[in-house]
């Protein structure tokens, strides 16, 4: 049940809206531009079953009253509000404060007064910076213009359009008026992948967007010219959002400083959707976080390692990739056919620095990768990466090689890659927190040879079933990527097999192929960091080695030499 009362703050009335057990920790929720209180109301619901949950109209949107003019906006003001609310709800002990976009900018105020840490239990911060930390950032990027600083910069103020627009005469109402209250559900809907619901975007949304544009033109130039210093001894928890189209997740490099008892948080959403649409894993985050303040500790829980599957991690390219992984704390869970280099691997990633989970997997065994991703969402949560890196090499032309051999390259290395997207993709879309799938392909993918038919034509297959898939867990937050490799140094030689040969020659060939990769020196160790790169920044296709990058160039923009020389056997 939600309860209504009004708090008066510097003249104005304040409409606030609790629910939940008064006797439990006060959370007030402070909303954005061009919201209300009603932002809040998935979020509120949830947190409402163990807090005393409080939100409020801030001044001159939905029932709260209305500044009679632009100095009535000021952040002194809107952070004063925020301490009425409190004194008015829990007079007698500090509250925990979570706030969105403006909320959050005007929070900020409150949380950086002195002796705010009297009031405010901890603050969760969302899509909103505090305005003088801003105003320092820039100020520090301006005076050190690296390439690094000056992208930051531009990057920014392009995701920062629309406040320039607010600063201009006649123009951002008459536009709210006009056209966008009207279209909003529809631009929620296609940018921020919202669904309107009843109440939201609430009925005053025209009115309320109007004289929001006060906030902007009120505060932003003063406070970024002319900043302040503004700290606070507040424990802060600060909620990136990975999609957000407005704030970039840069703009808070350095806020320990401002902030020395902060947590980071990574929620994947764009900038209403983790309110509107991801709202369990916002009040999640806000219950770990209230709940470690409330148990004195001054930071929440540390965010466990990344969760990091790799298959074939017995050795080579997938240990390589296991152990770069462990180096930044990940946990690893490792899979091959051999348990026992599997156990290996997972016992050095555990020296590595991060911690290793060995299993036994047989990749082409669709039941078999069902059951194993099953396992591990129960032994460690669902992976947010994914690395599909078994494999088994096999050389021999086209009519040269059997239906059996054709079978068994065929089960592995793409079937072996679509069972793993499969079984993995789906929990990681289900979850809806993102993360990312590597496939392990080949500058065989791009590079026809006679002499690997059925070996090219799998990795062909899994860099086409990479792109594919990248554009289906687009919406989900899931990348993908296809790793190509040329000639790396790795054990996959003395493995491989070739067709039409006895034994003798098999063995012959595996020795030569394994004396030519190892001349040629390239670790699979400088695979693996280009793995975690692509990881970090989402690159779709990574071609590793010298010969694999001048290839897919030429597969891009000269494919016919590629044919050419294939022909006349130089590849």
């Amino acid at each position: 049940m939600i309860r209504r009362r009004t708090v008066h703050s510097h003249g104005l009335p304040l409409a606030v809206f609790e629910q939940g057990d008064p006797s439990h920790p006060t959370v007030i929720l402070v909303h954005g531009y061009p919201d209300t209180h009603v932002v809040w109301d998935d979020i509120a619901a949830d947190l409402a079953t163990d807090h005393h949950v409080v939100r409020y109209d801030v001044r001159g949107a939905g029932d709260s009253g209305v500044p009679a003019d632009r100095s009535g906006y000021r952040l002194e003001l809107l952070g004063a509000d925020l301490f009425a609310v409190a004194d008015a709800v829990s007079p007698d002990r500090p509250v925990h404060v979570v706030a969105h976009d403006w909320g959050s900018v005007q929070s900020w105020e409150a949380v950086t007064g002195p002796g705010s840490e009297q009031r405010i239990a901890s603050y969760t911060s969302m899509s909103g910076p505090c305005l003088d930390h801003m105003g320092f950032w820039m100020r520090k990027r301006f005076r050190r213009p690296t390439p690094r600083h000056l992208r930051q910069l531009l990057v920014q103020g392009a995701h920062s359009w629309y406040i320039t627009a607010f600063h201009l005469p006649l123009l951002a109402p008459a536009t709210w008026r006009l056209w966008l209250a009207r279209a909003w559900p529809r631009v929620l809907h296609d940018l921020e992948a919202v669904n309107p619901r009843p109440g939201h975007p609430q009925p005053t949304l025209k009115q309320d967007a109007v004289r929001g544009i006060e906030l902007y033109r009120a505060n932003m130039r003063p406070a970024v010219r002319n900043p302040r210093e503004r700290y606070t001894e507040v424990p802060v928890q600060l909620l990136t959002l990975d999609r957000d189209h407005y704030v970039e997740p840069f703009l808070s490099e350095g806020l320990e400083h401002w902030a020395p008892k902060l947590t980071r948080r990574t929620v994947h959403g764009t900038h209403w959707s983790a309110l509107l649409e991801h709202g369990a894993v916002v009040a999640g985050h806000v219950r770990e976080f209230t709940a470690a303040v409330s148990a004195g500790q001054d930071r929440g829980p540390a965010a466990p390692g990344e969760l990091v599957v790799v298959t074939g991690a017995g050795s080579g390219i997938g240990r390589a990739t296991a152990l770069a992984f462990a180096a930044e704390g990940a946990r690893v869970v490792v899979a091959d056919l051999d348990l026992e280099s599997a156990a290996r691997t997972a016992e050095l990633c555990t020296l590595s620095g991060g911690s290793g989970h060995a299993y036994r997997l047989d990749v082409s065994d669709g039941p078999a990768v069902d059951a194993f991703a099953k396992q591990v969402a129960a032994d460690h949560g669902v992976p947010d990466v994914l690395v599909n890196n078994a494999g088994i090499g096999h050389s021999g032309t086209f009519l040269q090689t059997t239906e059996q051999e054709w079978q068994r390259v065929l089960d592995v290395n793409l079937w072996g890659v679509i069972h793993g997207c499969r079984a993995f993709g789906t929990l990681m879309a289900e979850r809806g927190h993102g993360g990312h799938i590597v496939n392990l392909a080949s500058a065989a993918a791009y590079l026809p040879s006679k002499a690997l038919a059925a070996y090219a034509t799998s990795k062909a297959a899994v860099k086409m079933l990479s792109d594919c898939l990248r554009a289906e867990l687009a919406a989900s937050g899931v990348g993908v990527s296809a790793i190509c490799p040329g000639l790396v140094n790795t054990n996959i030689t003395r493995t491989s097999t070739f067709s039409a040969t006895t034994e003798a020659e098999q063995a012959a060939k595996q020795e030569r192929a394994s004396k030519l990769y190892a001349r040629r020196n390239f670790p699979p160790e400088k695979v693996a960091a280009e793995i975690l790169k692509a990881v970090r920044t989402g690159k779709a296709v990574v071609p590793v080695t010298p010969e694999a990058k001048g290839a897919y160039l030429l597969s891009r923009f000269a494919p016919g030499l590629l044919r050419l020389a294939a022909r006349l056997n130089v590849t």
